[in-house]
């Protein structure tokens, strides 16, 4: 019973070591947070550029962006150009048609008029050799003299509208327009900032060559005639400003000196030659134009006193129907009026390219410069060089000879 109990008390005190309590010391549990992570979007989204901005206090205040208003103002010129350049090209769509159009007036209305003319001729010389035939040579003079008339209204209104030099016109309007369209194309190519005055320029452009070459024939219509011959005008006037030095972007003094030799023997050599060859285009064209409806109108006349006792009226109205039929397609065949119109223009293309010489602003570089004068004047370079040497020593000469004189 002894060894029971001690036994006992052994367990007991093992027992209680065994379940000595822990320290008491509370640690605390951090608490939970919930992270939330943004969804890749499946579908494509564009991506925006927000305006960098502050925000304190629930004050928002937006920064000020003179880079973006820039690029806005950018893209609207560039998109006005845009629209300049589109009308461009259906400028040069309609002067292309209507230029085909009144090529074909040309055509037609030349064998019409002569068609008309002859036929009339050789109905009035049978109605003269069968002067006393009755009714039939009356139907026959009748008919000569319509012809005849219908023949001097045809060939009056061809003198008045000249539709080989309106052709020509929408020629050079096209070829112009052309050119007008591959420098606005390189511009939008080659300048990421466009401004209003580049725009400005362009309209100007535009209705400069409206006006120099107008589409329609009432009201707009270039006088064929005029007083005196004058080069045509298809840029537009360029407002006077202070000079500047022009050296510089490949420019020299030599060059300089150079391209004013060249603009002196073109405004008093080469300009100067084709206001003449223009006045005398102008003086035969102006007489074609009186001589053809004159003699129709002669015939016409002449025509309705065929039958009488006297055959002079048969012979006076062939020879002129004759003779007006050989004027038309001098007039007209030749294309006299077309050759008007070449001089003119190529007055008018001697005046920009002098204008372009002397001017001082907005230069390209000088080697292109001269490249390009060079071209349009059909020369080398070491052709145009020679050129200016020998205008410059020609008026050293000049110069030295009135010295003496005087």
């Amino acid at each position: 019973m002894a060894s029971l109990h001690v036994s006992r008390l052994v367990l007991s005190s093992s027992s209680s070591s065994c379940m000595r309590p822990k320290a008491a010391v509370s640690i605390p549990k951090l608490p939970k947070f919930n992270v939330s992570v943004p969804k890749i979007p499946t579908k494509k989204q564009t991506l925006s550029v927000k305006e960098p901005s502050f925000e304190l206090d629930g004050f928002r205040e937006s920064l000020p962006l003179p880079l973006k208003q820039r690029r806005d103002s950018d893209s609207i010129q560039r998109a006005r150009l845009n629209a300049v350049l589109e009308e461009v090209m259906d400028r040069i769509e309609m002067h292309k048609n209507i230029g085909d159009q009144r090529n074909n007036w040309n055509s037609l209305l030349l064998s019409s008029v002569n068609m008309i003319t002859l036929t009339a001729a050789l109905m009035a010389g049978l109605a003269s050799v069968n002067g006393h035939g009755g009714d039939s040579v009356t139907a026959v003079k009748i008919a000569s003299t319509v012809l005849l008339t219908s023949a001097t209204s045809i060939s009056a209104l061809m003198s008045k509208i000249q539709p080989s030099q309106l052709a020509e016109e929408q020629r050079n309007a096209t070829r112009l327009f052309k050119k007008l369209r591959t420098e606005l194309e390189m511009f939008l190519t080659e300048n990421e900032a466009i401004y209003e005055e580049d725009v400005k320029e362009a309209i100007q452009r535009v209705l400069a060559l409206d006006k120099a070459y107008p589409l329609p024939l009432i009201g707009t219509m270039l006088e064929k005639f005029p007083e005196e011959f004058k080069p045509a005008t298809w840029w537009p006037e360029k407002k006077k400003r202070n000079p500047k030095t022009g050296l510089g972007n490949g420019w020299s003094q030599e060059l300089e000196m150079e391209m004013r030799e060249v603009a002196h023997v073109v405004k008093t050599r080469d300009a100067e030659e084709y206001e003449k060859l223009g006045n005398v285009a102008l003086k035969l064209n102006r007489f074609l134009a009186i001589s053809g409806p004159v003699l129709t109108g002669v015939s016409a006349v002449s025509s309705v006193f065929i039958g009488q006792d006297s055959g002079l009226a048969g012979i006076v109205a062939i020879t002129c129907a004759s003779l007006a039929a050989v004027v038309n397609t001098l007039e007209h065949g030749g294309q006299v009026g077309m050759v008007f119109e070449m001089y003119r223009n190529s007055a008018g293309f001697f005046s920009l390219l002098e204008e372009t010489l002397n001017s001082t602003e907005k230069r390209e570089h000088g080697q292109v410069f001269e490249t390009k004068v060079a071209l349009k004047l059909g020369r080398s370079l070491s052709e145009l060089r020679d050129l200016a040497k020998k205008s410059k020593i020609s008026q050293v000469k000049a110069n030295e000879f009135a010295s003496k004189l005087f």
